[in-house]
């Protein structure tokens, strides 16, 4: 009976340290000047180019960036930073944004 329980035990453990291990840190920080924006029901998406020609869809909604107060629209030929949740779908990069850093 000790052992079953030293077994499940380290099974339960095991479990949890995979799946630990297989989670990543998506959140990510973006720099570039926006290239277009494509007006949303919630908010918008700009098309950022960084300085090392990399393209990223960045969508900007007021509850994303946690409310009114954070919110920017942002304009064409602005340079932007913002950081929030990445993701690559083909050959797109998208970042869901949850903190507008700066806008010049």
């Amino acid at each position: 009976m000790k052992n079953i329980k030293r077994i499940s035990f380290l099974a339960i453990l095991m479990t949890f340290l995979i799946s630990c291990a297989g989670m990543k840190d998506t959140t990510k920080a973006v720099s570039g000047k926006v290239e277009s924006i494509e007006g949303g029901k919630d908010g918008y998406t700009a098309k950022i180019n960084t300085d090392t020609k990399e393209v990223y869809f960045a969508t900007i909604s007021i509850v994303n960036v946690g409310g009114p107060q954070n919110y920017k629209q942002f304009k064409i030929g602005d340079v932007v930073s913002v950081k929030g949740e990445f993701w690559k779908s083909e050959d797109e990069n998208h970042i869901k944004v949850t903190q507008i850093i700066s806008v010049k």
